[in-house]
């Protein structure tokens, strides 16, 4: 058996911004998703134990399936089989992060299975083949509206600086806490929907995305300083911009307030492309018992993390 994992990510600042060229900085987290390869003889099976999903598994030669759960998962995984030619082979994905929640689970997936597959069938890809492959492989099944940045996070890991290119930067890990709404996005709807807004009032949102982007310039030197009370000054500002587009919903927001009211946040704002799935914020001086606290009573799933973490890596092979 062959397995390799890859992180999820966190857009820390700078989302919908970076569509029109601005900076945007994000950071490989500890949640990871994990492929594991072996020969199956007779037929191809993928298999799924995502610890945010009821698992699922389907035969792709039979079409029997054993969950109504396999879309997300399937159609990445197919691609990569179809990439590599696959046959006679099981595929199990395990995960900690929740799918359509702007943390990049489908790169962390398709990035893994590009290394476990590779490697099973006696191929070492170097870093820069996996994270060009397996961009090329999202934003096919993605019909084109992949960005390159989930998967280069989750190849290389660390932070990076996205604007017209992809920069890795020199940053210490950031402690944060998560607050998932449980509501899917879709990153599309979410990025056409601004760019509408944008086609109709350009001199205001193009004033916004700079300011957004000025953000994202400032944070990088306090990250690198962990200067934590400034940074969390700077998210609740860009929060207020990402509410100024449209790309708050009523889930997120009240994650949000409740985050810096009795969570006792730094600061909070929504991550990814918005309309549901999660918010970040930095702990306060009491930790994280209480953030993460306040979180689940506003009606959210908290979990902590690290940003900064380690990209994609062989696990096990047999």
């Amino acid at each position: 058996m062959t397995t390799a994992s890859a992180p999820g990510k966190i857009i820390l600042f700078g989302e919908h911004a970076v569509v029109s060229g601005a900076a945007a900085l994000g950071g490989a987290i500890d949640l990871r998703a994990s492929v594991s390869v072996q020969d199956r003889p007779g037929g191809i099976v993928i298999t799924t134990e995502d610890l945010m999903l009821k698992g699922f598994s389907i035969d792709l030669q039979s079409g029997q399936l054993f969950s109504s759960q396999a879309a997300h998962a399937v159609r990445y995984i197919s691609a990569v089989l179809q990439e590599f030619d696959a046959h006679d082979i099981e595929v199990r994905i395990k995960s900690s992060l929740p799918a359509s929640a702007g943390l990049g689970s489908s790169a962390a997936i398709v990035v893994s299975a590009v290394m476990a597959i590779s490697r099973h069938q006696g191929s070492s890809l170097s870093l820069k083949k996996i994270a060009d492959l397996s961009f090329r492989l999202e934003r096919e099944v993605q019909d084109g509206l992949a960005s390159p940045t989930d998967t280069a996070l989750a190849t290389y890991g660390g932070h990076l600086r996205i604007s017209r290119e992809i920069s890795p930067c020199n940053l210490p890990p950031l402690e944060l806490v998560v607050g998932y709404t449980g509501v899917p996005h879709s990153t599309r709807s979410e990025v056409e929907k601004v760019q509408k807004l944008k086609k109709r009032y350009p001199e205001l949102i193009d004033g916004i995305f700079q300011a957004i982007g000025s953000i994202s310039d400032r944070a990088q030197p306090l990250m690198a300083d962990q200067n934590k009370a400034e940074l969390g000054e700077l998210m609740n500002i860009n929060h207020g911009l990402l509410e100024a587009i449209g790309v708050g919903s009523r889930e997120l927001c009240e994650l949000v307030y409740a985050s810096r009211g009795a969570g006792g946040a730094m600061g909070a704002k929504i991550t990814g492309a918005g309309g549901g799935g999660c918010m970040i914020a930095i702990p306060g001086p009491a930790g994280k018992e209480p953030l993460m606290t306040a979180i689940r009573q506003a009606g959210g799933r908290p979990f902590a993390t690290k940003t900064g973490q380690e990209g994609v890596r062989l696990e096990r092979e047999a």
